[in-house]
């Protein structure tokens, strides 16, 4: 347990001294987000911050993880490694989409074969439970290249994506701490600890972003946490705090990174677009449309995601297909609504002008 605490304290203090230079530099070397038409900010803005969210991490992992019970952290740190090589390259430096996704996949083949990161079942969705071994690996590289890039796509206002990678992965760090696997809690901890210090930086009025080098590493961060989550599920059965339903639970704790990604690819692909075209038709941006302010929205957002953490727990025995059902259909539900009200707020302004 002190561990843990330790291990957040240690994450939050380096990130919190380190942000401030990162910072000068930055203004120093015209380091700049600049805006654009899809931008929610109007002056330049330092776009580095998700370096100083990997330093306390990483340094925080290292200096308190007991290497003998975690034998399988080299192989994390080196994905981590990768992902961050790639997002600070693309924060001063902009990569093209593909170049991204050959190094995300490279980073999720690193988790899936050194660190033993697999998901080897569908859980009886659609009635198909075990997977071919080839199969699984697919299944797996494609969920955690999945939520890597969600996060990087609801990185679009002030501390959005800092607070719900803060739920997300205290969410799991509590239940790593119930279940007494204290590694991966110091993990979800030491996340939560350097996100922490960026976001008083980060929330509005912002200093800094935490860039594509910050919400990648968060994607990564939750997509191992989620999946060691589901493992450890299916490993403990009969424990007092394992859950039921347990696919179908994540989805519901990483519901506004996943749902978002997946509403806007398929409104993309319906106005026949690619879905990886850039537009402003994510959720956050439906609610600054509507007048809401970065802090709000952000606000909203969070709420949101935590009562579906809510809703997964308190109905994990209805299964596992009923349960993913149910909270698709409650987040469509308000997806629709938001657009709706979104539209019609457009189109009372235009008809005044």
């Amino acid at each position: 347990m002190y561990d843990i605490i330790l291990s957040f304290l240690t994450a939050f203090t380096v990130t919190f001294f380190a942000i401030p230079s990162i910072i000068n530099i930055s203004n120093v070397k015209a380091l700049f987000d600049e805006p654009n038409e899809r931008s929610s900010h109007k002056r330049k803005i330092p776009s580095l911050g998700g370096i100083g969210i990997f330093a306390g991490f990483i340094f925080a992992i290292v200096f308190w993880t007991p290497f003998n019970v975690f034998e399988d952290l080299q192989y994390i740190i080196c994905a981590f490694l990768l992902i961050f090589l790639i997002g600070a390259k693309d924060d001063i430096l902009p990569m093209s989409p593909m170049k991204k996704m050959v190094g995300e996949i490279l980073a999720a083949c690193i988790l899936v074969f050194k660190s033993n990161l697999f998901l080897g079942s569908f859980f009886g969705i659609f009635g198909i439970y075990e997977l071919p071994y080839w199969l699984g690996v697919l299944f797996t590289i494609f969920t955690i290249v999945v939520i890597i890039n969600a996060f990087n796509l609801i990185d679009g206002i002030n501390g959005l994506a800092g607070f719900i990678g803060l739920i997300i992965s205290s969410t799991f760090g509590i239940w790593f701490l119930a279940v007494d696997r204290i590694e991966l809690s110091i993990v979800a901890f030491s996340m939560a600890g350097a996100v922490i210090a960026f976001l008083h930086y980060n929330f509005s009025p912002a200093k800094i972003f935490m860039g594509d080098t910050g919400s990648l590493i968060l994607g990564l961060n939750s997509s191992i946490l989620a999946l060691k989550f589901i493992e450890l599920n299916n490993a403990m059965p009969d424990s007092l705090y394992a859950i039921k339903s347990v696919p179908a639970v994540t989805i519901g704790i990483l519901i506004i990174p996943l749902f978002d990604t997946i509403r806007v690819f398929i409104l993309r692909i319906l106005r026949g677009r690619s879905p990886f075209y850039p537009d402003k038709t994510h959720i956050h941006h439906l609610l600054i449309d509507l007048g809401y302010s970065h802090v709000k929205s952000t606000l909203i957002l969070c709420a949101v995601n935590i009562l579906f953490i809510g809703i997964s727990l308190r109905f994990q025995d209805i299964g596992t297909l009923n349960l993913i059902w149910l909270i698709l259909t409650l987040a469509t539900i308000g997806s629709v609504i938001l657009l709706y009200l979104a539209n019609k707020k457009i189109k009372q302004e235009s008809n005044k002008l």
